[in-house]
């Protein structure tokens, strides 16, 4: 019998040596998806804010060892990149027409459909958040539950849209310049971890920064100017009955816009964790923040870590086999309300 610290030892090899690329001709361009694990388990999809891909935006989560023995132990991962975002991408001709919030979120359809994935859980930042948020409104019955980190729910306000704007013209002009890379690090970190004249970047701001110098600006605007077109969600998300966890820094440029749709969503069915010194890229600032509430909220889908319970992994994901009173988010150990945590930088 495998013991727990070898799972942990096997899933982290996988990770690095595991994963496969595929590229998915759909009616809005190819799209790349990395696969990491058993594809007979179920399947937790994943989608990253503008200007990244999987490594930059789950990398810091994915490698904790509690989260992989909890995640790998449990899905297979379909990292999707958004067009342009992924490793090796060329440039993008000016002449091809920009894809809308809405064309991205019918690819992850035509991605499902690809691998002959039903239902899904889904796990995206900021833009990448919004995308997975629109897909589940479209799609009610191809997504199982969504865990959302500073996800974006609202049109750009004017001020927002002017910023991103001028953002999307500096890269059309210069490409990754360094006062670029500054914007889209502010956008991602928190002050602290982001540093000073007297206090040193953190390890994963300097890495952060190293990806980005590897973006082109043709493929970064596409994705940019698509979120900077998107519309309103919060009628939307009002009548999704899907469980949604959600992360947010409290120090994130979306902090309000994620308070915003907490509001819109059924209490019922969602929860939001309020991650304290921590930007908006919970998974890569704080990761082993989000350990403890994605294994609660995973249980009420019958998942655990092993060593806890011998659940199958390759059993359906339905909460239909565990009693509804114990699915709330009080019984779950997630309340309501924003739960302050504040713990160390180190995973």
């Amino acid at each position: 019998m495998v013991g727990f610290n070898d799972d942990v030892s096997l899933d982290i090899e996988e990770i690095y040596n595991g994963g496969k690329e595929h590229h998915v001709k759909t009616c809005h361009g190819s799209v790349s998806v990395v696969v990491y694990g058993d594809q007979e388990k179920p399947a937790l999809i994943t989608y990253p804010d503008v200007a990244l891909n999987y490594m930059s935006c789950f990398q810091g989560l994915f490698l904790c060892p509690e989260a992989v023995s909890l995640l790998l132990h449990n899905f297979c991962i379909y990292h999707i990149s958004p067009p342009g975002h992924e490793f090796g991408a060329a440039p993008v001709c000016s002449n091809d027409p920009s894809p809308s919030v809405e064309d991205l979120a019918d690819q992850i359809l035509e991605v499902l459909n690809f691998f002959s994935l039903e239902a899904v859980m889904c796990m995206g930042i900021t833009a990448g958040a919004y995308i997975l948020s629109l897909f589940a409104i479209k799609h009610k019955e191809r997504v199982l539950g969504l865990i959302l980190i500073s996800p974006l729910c609202k049109a750009p306000s004017w001020s927002e849209w002017f910023y991103y704007k001028v953002v999307s013209n500096l890269l059309y002009y210069y490409g990754m310049s360094g006062l670029l890379k500054d914007i889209f690090l502010q956008r991602y970190f928190s002050k602290e971890a982001r540093g000073s004249s007297e206090v040193p970047e953190r390890d994963v701001v300097h890495e952060c920064r190293r990806l980005l110098g590897e973006r082109h600006g043709s493929c970064l605007m596409r994705f940019l100017e698509a979120v900077n077109r998107r519309h309103d969600l919060t009628d939307g998300l009002k009548s999704l009955k899907c469980r949604t966890l959600i992360f947010v820094g409290d120090q994130s440029p979306f902090h309000s816009e994620t308070l915003h749709m907490v509001t819109a969503l059924d209490r019922k069915y969602s929860a939001l964790v309020e991650v304290q010194a921590c930007g908006s890229m919970v998974t890569e600032e704080q990761p082993h923040a989000m350990l403890i509430p994605m294994e609660f909220f995973f249980m009420g889908f019958g998942l655990y870590r092993p060593g806890r319970v011998s659940d199958s992994p390759r059993s359906p994901l339905s909460p239909s086999c565990i009693s509804p009173e114990l699915l709330s988010p009080e019984s779950l150990g997630l309340k309501l309300k924003p739960i302050k945590t504040r713990v160390p930088t180190k995973c």
